[in-house]
């Protein structure tokens, strides 16, 4: 007989009664997350301008909510939850290895583009 689904999110600190309403409190949790990364994005607070590990405190808050917002959603919404422990392994070690992968890319390139244009420079046109 299948395995009934755990109706509770943030590791059991908030659950629900039923499936529709632990899908309305996911939708909620992401919707928060949502408007945090909205609001400091269109404030974008002085104090989070400084350098961390060579990047703005403002950017490693948005790489951070964003990959809680994807944990989220593959966690609850395409119910990693209840698979094997090495099903979910291998998919969320992919995920990781990949968002890592894409992330050392584009801080590569942002950072040639940088140098590019402070040198006043422009190799070519982008």
């Amino acid at each position: 007989m299948a395995e009934a689904h755990k109706l509770e999110i943030l590791r059991g600190l908030i659950k629900f009664k039923s499936n529709t309403s632990k899908i309305w409190g996911v939708l909620v949790l992401l919707t928060i997350v949502t408007a945090v990364e909205v609001i400091l994005g269109i404030y974008k607070p002085e104090a989070l301008m400084s350098k961390v590990l060579g990047m703005k405190a403002l950017n490693w808050i948005f790489i951070i909510l964003t990959l809680v917002k994807a944990y989220y959603i593959t966690w609850d919404f395409m119910h990693m939850r209840d698979e094997t422990p090495g099903l979910r392994r291998m998919v969320v070690w992919t995920a990781v290895f990949l968002i890592c992968y894409l992330i050392f890319i584009l801080l590569q390139e942002g950072g040639y583009i940088e140098r590019i244009y402070d040198s006043g420079f422009i190799k070519r046109d982008f």
